[in-house]
């Protein structure tokens, strides 16, 4: 496959990698560039180096969705399994090992919005604008809106957000959970760095399974997510080199070196 042109990818020091939406002006989520950001997903996947990734748009705006344009000429026989395609995709970038950190800038409406929920942790500048307008254009929320919206911000919220098609601000959006924080417009990207740093430099198996223990058991009852922490804290917390370089550091008054082993 060619180098993608509408996901951009950029490394960083400490594990943390940069993806960055190029699809002027609004970032739409054509097939092409959901086909880049299926292969930009699958290096992550590949690279154990990975401790944070951070995703953000280019120019602009977040994304503001699916495109409009390019669905008016696709045939609807073939709409369900791009769909399909596409849950596929965010349930692959919600379970990659690291955190992801979403950058919001400008807008995040419908799939942008959706994309959004598909990552760990959400930045948001003040000026941006959240929303699931689909039902405007005779839609619905088809990548996973219905679902992980009401997960995170209460079934009631949802439905008003999905019924009425309205967007709201980023204050709101911090107000009903749905962001974890709020920046001076232009500074989402500078805090989603400083965000995704501050987790690369943890331990990363004690990360990742925290991440892990949180996604598989947040839908369990409590006994049964309690189990599937102990079991991931048995097998890759405590035979990890970086809890005894955790605890050596702590009692050597330093800060640790964790090596991710």
């Amino acid at each position: 496959m060619a180098e993608p042109d509408k996901v951009g990818r950029k490394s960083e020091e400490d594990g943390v990698e940069v993806l960055i939406l190029k699809n002027p002006p609004v970032n739409a989520l054509s097939t092409a560039l959901l086909a880049d950001l299926d292969h930009r997903v699958g290096e992550l996947e590949a690279d154990p180096r990975v401790r944070a990734v951070i995703l953000t748009g280019d120019g602009q705006y977040f994304s503001a969705g699916a495109d409009l344009k390019e669905m008016a000429t696709l045939d609807l026989a073939a709409a369900p399994e791009m769909v399909r395609r596409t849950h596929a995709l965010f349930a692959r970038l919600a379970g990659l090992r690291a955190p992801v950190v979403a950058a919001i800038n400008g807008l995040a409406l419908g799939g942008g919005l959706e994309l959004a929920l598909a990552c760990d942790l959400r930045i948001a500048g003040e000026s941006a604008k959240l929303g699931a307008p689909e039902v405007n254009y005779g839609l619905m929320p088809a990548y996973g809106g219905t679902q992980r919206l009401p997960r995170l911000v209460g079934l009631a919220k949802a439905r008003e957000l999905i019924f009425t098609g309205s967007m709201i601000s980023a204050a709101e959006a911090l107000k009903i959970g749905l962001v974890n924080k709020t920046v001076p417009a232009g500074q989402e990207l500078r805090a989603a760095r400083d965000l995704a740093h501050t987790i690369a430099q943890k331990a990363p198996k004690a990360v990742q399974a925290a991440k892990r223990a949180i996604a598989e058991g947040v839908e369990k009852p409590l006994g049964a997510g309690i189990e599937g922490e102990t079991a991931l804290f048995a097998s890759e917390v405590l035979p990890s080199e970086d809890l005894a370089e955790g605890i050596f550091a702590f009692a050597e008054r330093r800060p640790p070196k964790f090596k991710g082993a």
